[in-house]
Protein backbone atom coordinates (compact mmCIF):
# COMPACT_ATOMS: atom_id res chain seq x y z
CA UNK A 1 0.00 0.00 0.00
CA UNK A 2 1.43 3.35 -1.17
CA UNK A 3 2.22 5.76 1.65
CA UNK A 4 -0.08 8.88 1.33
CA UNK A 5 2.19 11.73 -0.05
CA UNK A 6 2.41 14.98 2.03
CA UNK A 7 0.56 17.40 1.59
CA UNK A 8 2.06 21.11 0.05
CA UNK A 9 1.32 23.93 -2.06
CA UNK A 10 4.14 26.30 -2.92
CA UNK A 11 4.56 29.74 -1.80
CA UNK A 12 1.92 28.99 1.07
CA UNK A 13 2.26 29.29 4.63
CA UNK A 14 2.34 25.95 6.17
CA UNK A 15 2.36 24.93 9.90
CA UNK A 16 5.38 22.91 10.09
CA UNK A 17 5.70 20.56 13.48
CA UNK A 18 7.82 18.40 14.44
CA UNK A 19 7.96 16.14 18.23
CA UNK A 20 10.83 14.64 20.37
CA UNK A 21 11.58 11.06 20.25
CA UNK A 22 9.35 9.32 22.75
CA UNK A 23 8.18 12.58 23.91
CA UNK A 24 11.48 13.29 25.86
CA UNK A 25 12.17 17.00 26.25
CA UNK A 26 14.28 18.51 23.65
CA UNK A 27 15.47 22.09 25.64
CA UNK A 28 17.06 22.42 29.40
CA UNK A 29 18.36 25.80 29.71
CA UNK A 30 18.57 28.80 27.29
CA UNK A 31 21.63 27.89 25.70
CA UNK A 32 19.62 24.91 24.05
CA UNK A 33 17.30 27.37 22.78
CA UNK A 34 20.03 29.23 21.17
CA UNK A 35 21.40 26.71 19.57
CA UNK A 36 18.83 25.37 17.33
CA UNK A 37 17.25 28.79 17.14
CA UNK A 38 20.68 30.00 14.96
CA UNK A 39 20.71 26.73 13.26
CA UNK A 40 17.05 27.00 12.18
CA UNK A 41 18.09 30.65 10.62
CA UNK A 42 20.62 29.79 9.42
CA UNK A 43 19.16 26.62 7.52
CA UNK A 44 16.38 28.69 6.77
CA UNK A 45 18.39 31.23 4.74
CA UNK A 46 20.25 28.10 3.05
CA UNK A 47 16.65 26.57 1.47
CA UNK A 48 15.26 30.23 1.23
CA UNK A 49 12.79 29.30 3.77
CA UNK A 50 10.35 32.19 4.53
CA UNK A 51 9.79 32.11 8.59
CA UNK A 52 6.63 33.95 9.65
CA UNK A 53 6.68 31.94 12.51
CA UNK A 54 8.59 30.15 15.20
CA UNK A 55 8.39 28.64 18.38
CA UNK A 56 9.85 26.12 20.41
CA UNK A 57 8.58 24.38 23.20
CA UNK A 58 10.38 22.00 25.31
CA UNK A 59 9.43 18.84 23.41
CA UNK A 60 8.11 19.85 20.02
CA UNK A 61 8.79 22.93 17.81
CA UNK A 62 6.53 24.39 14.97
CA UNK A 63 6.15 27.10 12.54
CA UNK A 64 4.74 28.63 9.57
CA UNK A 65 7.21 28.73 6.83
CA UNK A 66 6.70 29.62 3.23
CA UNK A 67 8.39 26.98 0.96
CA UNK A 68 8.83 27.39 -3.08
CA UNK A 69 8.98 23.77 -3.39
CA UNK A 70 8.64 20.50 -1.46
CA UNK A 71 12.01 19.63 -1.86
CA UNK A 72 13.27 22.74 -0.26
CA UNK A 73 10.78 22.18 2.68
CA UNK A 74 11.73 18.56 3.61
CA UNK A 75 16.02 19.60 3.42
CA UNK A 76 15.26 21.98 5.66
CA UNK A 77 13.32 19.67 8.30
CA UNK A 78 16.22 17.04 7.20
CA UNK A 79 18.87 20.05 7.94
CA UNK A 80 17.42 21.62 11.25
CA UNK A 81 17.39 18.40 12.64
CA UNK A 82 21.05 17.30 11.77
CA UNK A 83 22.59 20.31 12.47
CA UNK A 84 21.06 20.82 15.67
CA UNK A 85 22.37 17.64 16.55
CA UNK A 86 25.90 18.42 15.08
CA UNK A 87 25.53 21.58 17.40
CA UNK A 88 23.88 21.05 20.34
CA UNK A 89 23.42 17.38 21.39
CA UNK A 90 27.24 15.68 21.41
CA UNK A 91 28.17 18.25 24.73
CA UNK A 92 24.61 17.89 26.32
CA UNK A 93 25.56 14.16 27.17
CA UNK A 94 22.92 12.87 25.00
CA UNK A 95 23.14 10.13 22.36
CA UNK A 96 20.31 8.39 20.04
CA UNK A 97 18.62 9.98 18.19
CA UNK A 98 16.65 13.30 19.01
CA UNK A 99 13.21 13.82 17.14
CA UNK A 100 10.57 11.44 15.63
CA UNK A 101 11.50 10.44 11.95
CA UNK A 102 8.63 12.35 10.08
CA UNK A 103 7.70 16.16 10.61
CA UNK A 104 4.04 17.13 10.44
CA UNK A 105 3.18 20.06 7.71
CA UNK A 106 -0.14 21.43 6.93
CA UNK A 107 -0.80 24.21 4.52
CA UNK A 108 -2.58 27.03 5.51
CA UNK A 109 -4.15 28.48 1.88
CA UNK A 110 -6.83 31.06 3.71
CA UNK A 111 -5.98 34.43 5.45
CA UNK A 112 -8.35 32.73 8.35
CA UNK A 113 -6.56 29.77 8.72
CA UNK A 114 -3.33 31.88 8.52
CA UNK A 115 -3.91 33.79 11.10
CA UNK A 116 -5.67 30.86 13.51
CA UNK A 117 -2.42 29.16 12.89
CA UNK A 118 -0.18 31.68 13.87
CA UNK A 119 -2.14 32.73 17.35
CA UNK A 120 -2.08 29.02 17.85
CA UNK A 121 1.72 28.74 17.46
CA UNK A 122 2.30 32.12 19.74
CA UNK A 123 0.00 30.38 22.42
CA UNK A 124 1.34 27.11 23.11
CA UNK A 125 3.50 28.34 25.83
CA UNK A 126 -0.03 30.18 26.78
CA UNK A 127 -2.17 26.95 26.62
CA UNK A 128 0.74 24.55 28.63
CA UNK A 129 0.68 27.54 31.21
CA UNK A 130 4.42 28.85 31.25
CA UNK A 131 3.34 32.25 30.39
CA UNK A 132 -0.13 34.53 31.20
CA UNK A 133 0.39 36.57 27.80
CA UNK A 134 2.05 34.95 24.68
CA UNK A 135 4.32 37.70 24.04
CA UNK A 136 5.91 37.14 27.94
CA UNK A 137 7.06 33.75 25.96
CA UNK A 138 10.38 34.72 25.14
CA UNK A 139 10.86 30.89 22.76
CA UNK A 140 8.14 31.64 20.65
CA UNK A 141 9.83 35.36 20.02
CA UNK A 142 6.72 37.39 18.98
CA UNK A 143 8.22 39.95 21.76
CA UNK A 144 11.10 40.96 19.26
CA UNK A 145 8.88 41.86 16.74
CA UNK A 146 8.37 44.70 18.81
CA UNK A 147 11.54 45.85 20.46
CA UNK A 148 15.31 44.45 20.41
CA UNK A 149 15.18 44.08 23.35
CA UNK A 150 12.16 42.48 24.87
CA UNK A 151 14.18 40.82 27.57
CA UNK A 152 16.49 43.25 29.25
CA UNK A 153 17.97 46.39 29.61
CA UNK A 154 19.25 48.15 25.64
CA UNK A 155 22.75 47.14 25.41
CA UNK A 156 25.08 49.95 24.67
CA UNK A 157 27.83 48.45 23.29
CA UNK A 158 30.35 51.66 23.97
CA UNK A 159 30.22 50.75 27.72
CA UNK A 160 29.67 46.91 27.85
CA UNK A 161 32.40 45.22 30.04
CA UNK A 162 35.19 43.66 27.96
CA UNK A 163 33.87 40.40 28.00
CA UNK A 164 30.61 41.51 27.19
CA UNK A 165 32.30 42.81 23.49
CA UNK A 166 33.69 39.87 23.16
CA UNK A 167 30.81 37.94 23.21
CA UNK A 168 29.35 40.03 20.45
CA UNK A 169 32.44 39.99 17.95
CA UNK A 170 31.95 36.66 18.46
CA UNK A 171 28.64 36.06 17.68
CA UNK A 172 29.37 39.03 14.73
CA UNK A 173 31.49 36.73 13.37
CA UNK A 174 29.98 33.32 13.68
CA UNK A 175 26.99 34.89 12.42
CA UNK A 176 28.94 36.70 9.10
CA UNK A 177 30.31 32.71 8.71
CA UNK A 178 26.76 31.31 8.05
CA UNK A 179 27.63 29.41 11.15
CA UNK A 180 25.29 28.54 14.27
CA UNK A 181 26.49 28.97 17.82
CA UNK A 182 27.50 25.34 19.48
CA UNK A 183 26.78 24.99 22.78
CA UNK A 184 30.74 24.83 23.89
CA UNK A 185 30.76 28.32 22.06
CA UNK A 186 28.25 29.50 24.14
CA UNK A 187 29.13 28.25 27.44
CA UNK A 188 32.30 29.97 26.91
CA UNK A 189 30.68 33.54 26.15
CA UNK A 190 28.44 33.20 29.08
CA UNK A 191 30.72 32.42 31.58
CA UNK A 192 32.15 35.67 32.59
CA UNK A 193 28.31 37.95 32.35
CA UNK A 194 26.24 38.75 34.80
CA UNK A 195 23.06 38.36 34.96
CA UNK A 196 22.25 41.30 33.65
CA UNK A 197 24.64 41.03 31.02
CA UNK A 198 23.48 37.43 29.99
CA UNK A 199 19.87 38.57 29.38
CA UNK A 200 21.36 41.47 26.87
CA UNK A 201 23.48 38.67 25.12
CA UNK A 202 20.14 36.34 24.36
CA UNK A 203 18.43 39.36 23.17
CA UNK A 204 21.35 40.50 20.76
CA UNK A 205 21.97 36.75 19.51
CA UNK A 206 17.94 36.51 18.65
CA UNK A 207 18.27 39.92 17.24
CA UNK A 208 21.56 39.27 15.11
CA UNK A 209 20.11 35.67 13.52
CA UNK A 210 16.53 36.34 13.51
CA UNK A 211 15.23 35.12 9.74
CA UNK A 212 11.05 35.95 10.76
CA UNK A 213 9.79 38.01 8.92
CA UNK A 214 7.66 39.86 11.15
CA UNK A 215 6.13 42.55 8.78
CA UNK A 216 4.60 39.44 6.53
CA UNK A 217 3.08 38.05 9.40
CA UNK A 218 1.64 41.11 10.85
CA UNK A 219 -0.40 42.09 7.51
CA UNK A 220 -2.62 39.17 8.16
CA UNK A 221 -3.42 41.45 11.37
CA UNK A 222 -3.03 44.75 10.38
CA UNK A 223 -0.39 45.34 13.27
CA UNK A 224 2.00 44.24 16.20
CA UNK A 225 -1.01 46.13 18.74
CA UNK A 226 -3.74 44.06 16.92
CA UNK A 227 -1.88 40.50 16.42
CA UNK A 228 -0.75 40.34 20.33
CA UNK A 229 -4.94 41.25 21.25
CA UNK A 230 -6.03 38.62 19.17
CA UNK A 231 -3.57 36.28 21.16
CA UNK A 232 -5.51 37.30 24.39
CA UNK A 233 -8.76 36.30 23.49
CA UNK A 234 -8.39 33.38 21.66
CA UNK A 235 -6.46 30.69 21.76
CA UNK A 236 -6.20 29.39 18.33
CA UNK A 237 -8.40 26.09 16.97
CA UNK A 238 -5.26 24.41 15.32
CA UNK A 239 -5.60 20.09 15.32
CA UNK A 240 -2.45 19.38 13.05
CA UNK A 241 -0.47 18.11 16.12
CA UNK A 242 -2.86 15.91 18.36
CA UNK A 243 -2.02 16.68 22.11
CA UNK A 244 -3.29 14.73 23.94
CA UNK A 245 -1.86 16.89 26.97
CA UNK A 246 -3.71 20.02 25.76
CA UNK A 247 -4.57 22.17 28.86
CA UNK A 248 -1.79 20.86 31.12
CA UNK A 249 1.42 22.91 32.80
CA UNK A 250 4.47 22.56 31.68
CA UNK A 251 5.92 24.61 35.10
CA UNK A 252 6.93 21.48 36.75
CA UNK A 253 10.14 20.86 34.57
CA UNK A 254 11.70 24.16 36.01
CA UNK A 255 10.66 22.22 39.37
CA UNK A 256 12.31 19.04 38.35
CA UNK A 257 15.67 21.19 37.12
CA UNK A 258 15.61 23.16 40.60
CA UNK A 259 15.77 19.86 42.64
CA UNK A 260 18.45 17.84 39.95
CA UNK A 261 20.92 20.87 40.40
CA UNK A 262 19.88 21.16 43.95
CA UNK A 263 20.04 17.88 45.24
CA UNK A 264 23.02 16.44 42.75
CA UNK A 265 24.76 19.70 42.86
CA UNK A 266 25.23 20.23 39.61
CA UNK A 267 27.19 22.77 37.62
CA UNK A 268 24.93 22.23 34.01
CA UNK A 269 21.68 20.42 34.06
CA UNK A 270 23.06 18.27 31.13
CA UNK A 271 25.44 16.82 33.50
CA UNK A 272 22.17 14.51 34.43
CA UNK A 273 22.82 12.64 31.56
CA UNK A 274 26.32 11.45 32.46
CA UNK A 275 23.92 9.10 34.90
CA UNK A 276 23.12 5.63 33.64
CA UNK A 277 19.27 5.54 32.77
CA UNK A 278 18.87 2.65 35.83
CA UNK A 279 20.29 5.59 37.95
CA UNK A 280 17.69 8.11 36.17
CA UNK A 281 14.97 5.50 36.61
CA UNK A 282 15.43 5.67 40.07
CA UNK A 283 16.02 9.87 40.47
CA UNK A 284 12.26 9.41 38.61
CA UNK A 285 10.82 8.29 41.79
CA UNK A 286 12.66 10.37 44.27
CA UNK A 287 11.50 13.33 42.39
CA UNK A 288 7.77 11.69 42.51
CA UNK A 289 8.25 11.25 46.12
CA UNK A 290 9.83 14.12 47.26
CA UNK A 291 7.92 16.87 44.82
CA UNK A 292 4.49 14.84 44.07
CA UNK A 293 5.07 15.34 39.92
CA UNK A 294 3.71 12.75 37.81
CA UNK A 295 6.15 9.91 37.35
CA UNK A 296 5.30 10.95 33.33
CA UNK A 297 6.56 14.05 33.00
CA UNK A 298 9.94 13.24 34.94
CA UNK A 299 10.52 10.20 33.08
CA UNK A 300 9.83 13.42 29.69
CA UNK A 301 13.06 15.56 31.39
CA UNK A 302 14.96 12.55 31.84
CA UNK A 303 14.89 11.05 29.04
CA UNK A 304 13.91 7.49 30.22
CA UNK A 305 11.43 5.08 29.29
CA UNK A 306 8.45 4.02 31.60
CA UNK A 307 5.36 1.55 31.27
Amino acid sequence: MKSRRRPFSPGTPTHVYQRTKNGFLLFYNFMDYLVHFTTMCIVAKRYDIQVLSFCQMQDHIHGDFISSDRQSQASFMRDLSMWYAKYGQTTQCRDGEIFSKHYGSAPKKHDKQIRTNLIYIGNNPVERKLVKNAEEYRWNYLAYANSEYPFSEPLIIRKASGAMKKAIDEVKSTHHNDQPLSYGLLKRLFAKLNSIETHQLIDYIVVTYSVIDYSAALRYFDSYEKMIGAMHYSTGSEYDIKETTSGRSDRCFSDIANWLMHNLQLKDIHDVFLLPEEKRTDLMFTIHKTTGIEPRMIAKYLRVKIE
